[in-house]
């Protein structure tokens, strides 16, 4: 299973402390086995979290693809200031912290904004997380028209990647960036495009059709 050099870190610390208190258990018996017991979990969940697999799906201009996996929990319409500058839908998709937290680039296109805002760590499956919370926002203009890619923080969520910077190309599909841990990405497209999803259903990133241009 492939993982995400940003999880290295963390399997290293899981996996020591889960060693250690093996050894403990060794040079102590009956002292410690059942704060192993109790860590296994952790320990396994950790490099499971940080997955990064690799995602084939359709790839075509007139789609926008999920950047995340997980549950849609709003389709709405709004105004975005910052990239369309105007009328959008918007998508919302949760994580939980089982999902693959990778995040993929919804279309081609090149990177034309992005912006990095601190802010609160709201419920991220709550509509104002959208606005007030920790985000960082992708503006990807693409052959068709501007779509914007919001990585938002959630409850426990204290870290946003984003690897495109401004003017890097981008490619339908590929790892745009991850956040840890529970967290929300919202995708904006102009009134030229139409969501293709209804609230409530469950997405793969870089694989599920969450928009089509008209």
């Amino acid at each position: 299973m492939r993982v995400a050099r940003e999880g290295r870190p963390f399997i290293v610390a899981s996996t020591a402390v889960l060693a250690g208190l093996l050894g403990l258990e060794a040079l102590v018996p009956g002292r410690w086995w059942l704060a192993a017991l109790a860590w296994t979990p952790i320990a396994t969940w950790t490099p499971a979290f940080f997955r990064d697999p690799e995602r084939s799906g359709p790839r075509d201009p007139r789609l926008v693809l999920a950047p995340a996996d997980g549950k849609v929990v709003s389709v709405a319409e709004v105004d975005e200031p910052d990239f369309l500058k105007g009328p959008a839908t918007r998508v919302s998709v949760f994580m939980n912290v089982f999902n693959v937290h990778i995040n993929y680039c919804p279309a081609d296109g090149r990177v034309a904004y992005r912006h990095y805002r601190p802010g609160a760590f709201f419920n991220a499956t709550l509509d104002k997380a959208s606005d007030l919370n920790e985000q960082a926002s992708l503006g990807i203009q693409t052959e068709r028209g501007p779509v914007l890619v919001r990585q938002i923080a959630g409850l426990i969520a204290r870290r946003i990647v984003t690897d495109p910077a401004p003017g890097d190309a981008v490619r339908q599909g590929a790892r745009l960036g991850l956040i840890r841990f529970g967290s929300r990405v919202d995708t904006f497209v102009p009134r030229g495009a139409r969501a293709a999803v209804p609230v409530g259903a469950r997405t793969t990133g870089g694989v599920s059709v969450i928009a089509e241009w008209a």
